[in-house]
């Protein structure tokens, strides 16, 4: 990885880890650990099928991994080595179609000197490194995350300067996205987030889309699994992994796959103009080592959801990691993006 001095003047997650802050209260997830309850096996497990890694979950969270250098009794955190192999994927998987009418809303934006954005469950904050460079005008990003740790590496990485050269500057806050009101949002210009519908239950998205509406802000809210996965060459198991995924995915009351079509319909009451586009990931042989970590957590959350798999799966998964391997395996991992164009505040068009 590159130095720390580098990493930071180019926008990159640093090498170094973040400060050991107290253990975060439950709250926002860091939505970026995994795309569909991907887990991120530890070194000496890289070979193995992850058979749901991580702790006991609750709604809106993911299975992850405990960093090597964390306590017995610190809670569990996204690794940022996960986060940043899929940040490449993701930039180029977002769906920029949905960027000219986000530009048009912001620009109309009535005695605004610059764009506040919240960026919910932001991770190690690769949406702002993303977007911020997409759009015009001084820019002040609030970060949201349950893991101070995460926050660090988002606070430290996080974009100097918008698309024309104005300043971009940061804060970071720790919250609980069941308890994001429209006073969190006062005065916000717009809401992100990343991977984070499908963790949600439909209460949460609910409480997400009436936050936005009653403070009068859109919302964009990119790669949500959709549940759908295509890898060429096919194989027999292909389609029971991906159904035991889905299945896994709407454990707890969470969304998965029925998240986008949850949300959209969410903010239409509450008045708002949806759009939703395709943001896929392709993995070709430039992406095998992203591919590999996704191939282990995809088929072990799907031996967790039905354990009489595992023999099959156990196969199938060395299998398609020596095709992963060999540059021959090539996977679509269907995700969608939405943008929400809610009512301003004040019932301005």
């Amino acid at each position: 990885m590159r130095d720390t001095a580098t990493a930071r003047s180019e926008g990159a997650i640093p090498a170094q880890p973040g400060p050991r802050d107290p253990a975060p209260q439950s709250g926002i997830v860091s939505a970026e650990g995994a795309t569909g309850g991907v887990s991120v096996p530890a070194a000496a497990d890289a070979d193995a099928v992850i058979l749901g890694a991580g702790p006991s979950l609750g709604p809106g969270e993911r299975a992850t991994v405990r960093l090597r250098d964390a306590g017995a009794d610190d809670p569990p955190r996204y690794a940022p080595e996960w986060l940043e192999l899929r940040e490449g994927a993701d930039a180029t998987a977002r769906a920029h179609d949905l960027l000219d009418p986000l530009r048009i809303r912001l620009a109309n934006l009535p005695g605004r000197a610059g764009l506040v954005i919240h960026d919910v469950g932001c991770g190690t904050g690769s949406m702002g490194r993303w977007l911020a460079p997409h759009l015009d005008g001084a820019q002040h990003w609030v970060l949201h995350d349950r893991d101070p740790y995460l926050l660090h590496f988002a606070a430290v990485a996080s974009p100097r300067s918008s698309a024309d050269g104005s300043r971009v500057s940061v804060e970071t806050r720790r919250g609980d996205i069941g308890r994001l009101t429209p006073d969190a949002l006062a005065g916000a210009s717009l809401v992100t987030a990343s991977a984070l519908l499908d963790v949600l239950t439909r209460e949460e998205v609910g409480t997400l889309a009436a936050a936005c509406a009653g403070a009068g802000c859109p919302a964009l809210l990119t790669l949500s699994v959709a549940g759908r996965v295509e890898l060429s060459p096919s194989d027999p198991l292909d389609q029971e992994i991906a159904e035991a995924f889905n299945a896994h995915q709407r454990r707890s009351g969470m969304l998965g796959p029925d998240a986008v079509t949850a949300a959209a319909e969410a903010f239409s009451e509450h008045g708002a103009t949806v759009q939703v586009h395709p943001s896929p990931w392709r993995l070709g042989p430039d992406e095998s080592a992203l591919t590999a970590q996704w191939l282990r957590g995809w088929v072990g959350a799907a031996v967790e959801q039905r354990p009489e798999l595992r023999e099959r799966a156990d196969r199938y998964l060395q299998d398609r990691l020596a095709a992963c391997q060999a540059g021959e395996l090539h996977v679509v991992v269907h995700h969608s993006d939405l943008l929400a164009l809610v009512r301003p505040a004040g019932g301005a068009s």
